[in-house]
């Protein structure tokens, strides 16, 4: 199979997955927007968002080195996925030395013990998942997904709608799915054959310390990037309207279902092909079909948001979010291509870079955020994550071709991005026929993008040699 086809096909079984898990997922997020008062959905994504940060420094980073190693044949798999257990056993230890401390922030404090739990399940499921991926029983990785989401939401309306415990039975409904997905792991991918004292080995796990370290402030850096605002709002404007911008935030993340099954697809594939004399030309052509789609696909998303958000919604208190959820959209948009050149670094093992370029999108995102919601809100929240993410952007694709050259449409790419930005404006300010432009501009979107998406679906058709050159990529 060549590795086009290779690449479509683990897109696609990725897809069937994604599709499935985000038909949960907006289940539960109509369900929320019915049950939970905004400022309780405001201490839901602030544990959300907690969790995401503590996943990083508890793993001590393996999430992509359990992927790197794991899929790398010069390693012993067994000694690779009893390292990164190791690991978060040591990690969890630290986090429960420090929990205490944990008691004196705001809102996380109110459920210190609950968070640990809920992140000390999340980090061994996560290992666990990660490594059944690497190993290549993608059904299996898929089925997980999907499994876990779906007894979220059942646990959901036990605790939530049953027997009304609000946040707390949110928590206890991923920890219990969370649990429940390793075991089942465990037990289909016969997981415990390959964790034994016998194969933890100090020299292999500094390798992948080496490896994983520079990913933590990374992280760390990708969530400030991502989630500070949400601090900015409560602290300057207040938790009503966080929970109301944690809601827009809701919406976008349908651009993540499209890069989420493409990007686990896309990192075995890099890794697979780290050695090919055509990295070059199949980054090239890979990174035009992918901006193409997720360009389209966020004007798209800009062109039918506020009527979807009012099906969700019902025109309650969450329906106002439909005005700044466009920027949401363009931010989560450069998010996407930033993800997809972060694998540059994973492939060349240049993790340093990833934290490099990571640093520049946080400061940006900080300086704005403090300039900007004071005076706007959270519009002013919507338009620095926006900003800092296309910054991100532009500094990574510069840097990342240092290590895996590969020609850029540098005037299609601008030309989108000033296209989604009249869309957001045009979103914003309503003017007479409004929909109209936006589905104006979303047919210019498809058409100039049609290109890129043609010609990488003739390389997969004609078997991966295009039509000039067997030597194309």
């Amino acid at each position: 199979m060549n590795k086009y086809k290779k690449l479509m096909g683990n897109t696609l079984i990725f897809g069937i997955g994604q599709i499935g898990s985000k038909i949960i997922s907006f289940l539960l997020t109509a369900l929320y927007a019915h049950i939970i008062v905004s400022e309780d959905f405001s201490d839901v994504d602030i544990l959300y968002n907690a969790v995401n940060i503590l996943l990083p420094i508890v793993t001590l980073g393996m999430s992509d080195a359990i992927i790197r190693f794991g899929m790398d044949k010069g390693y012993d798999s067994r000694k690779v996925y009893t390292n990164v257990n190791f690991s978060v056993l040591l990690g969890a230890l630290l986090y429960a030395v420090f929990t205490p401390l944990i008691n004196n922030i705001p809102t996380i404090g109110n459920y210190t013990f609950l968070l640990f739990v809920y992140c000390y399940f999340s980090c061994f499921r996560q290992m666990a998942s990660q490594f059944v991926r690497a190993k290549g029983y993608v059904k299996l990785y898929i089925a997980d997904g999907m499994f876990s989401i779906f007894m979220q939401l059942v646990f959901n309306l036990i605790f939530m709608v049953g027997l009304h415990w609000g946040v707390t039975g949110y928590v206890l409904s991923i920890i219990l799915s969370d649990f429940l997905s390793i075991c089942g792991l465990t037990l289909l991918a016969n997981l415990e054959k390959y964790l034994d004292t016998r194969f933890l080995d100090m020299k292999l796990w500094k390798e992948m310390l080496r490896f994983s370290l520079p990913m933590i402030p990374a992280y760390i850096l990708w969530w400030i990037t991502a989630a500070s605002d949400r601090f900015f709002i409560i602290a300057m404007v207040g938790r009503t309207e966080n929970g109301i911008y944690s809601f827009g935030n809701k919406l976008p993340g349908l651009i993540m279902l499209v890069t989420t099954m493409f990007y686990n697809a896309w990192q075995m594939s890099s890794v697979e092909e780290r050695d090919s004399r055509t990295l070059n030309k199949f980054y090239e052509n890979v990174f035009n079909a992918y901006s193409s789609v997720m360009f389209t696909a966020a004007a798209g998303l800009i062109m039918i948001a506020r009527p979807l958000i009012f099906i969700l919604t019902s025109g309650n208190e969450y329906y106002i979010s439909y005005e700044f959820t466009p920027i949401l959209v363009l931010a989560v948009l450069f998010q996407c291509l930033c993800q997809f050149l972060s694998t540059v670094y994973t492939t060349k093992k240049k993790t340093v870079n990833s934290c490099l370029t990571a640093l520049v999108a946080a400061v940006v995102n900080l300086i704005l955020n403090a300039k900007l919601i004071p005076v706007h809100g959270y519009w002013g929240a919507a338009i620095a994550t926006a900003v800092s993410y296309g910054v991100c952007f532009i500094v990574r694709i510069v840097d990342a071709r240092r290590y895996i050259f590969f020609k850029v449409e540098y005037a299609r790419i601008v030309i989108n991005a000033l296209l989604l930005t009249l869309m957001c404006y045009v979103s914003a300010e309503q003017p007479p026929v409004y929909g109209i432009w936006l589905v104006l501009c979303f047919c210019i979107m498809g058409v100039l993008n049609l290109k890129a998406l043609l010609k990488t679906l003739r390389r997969i058709i004609g078997g991966g040699n295009g039509a000039r050159s067997n030597a194309a990529g």
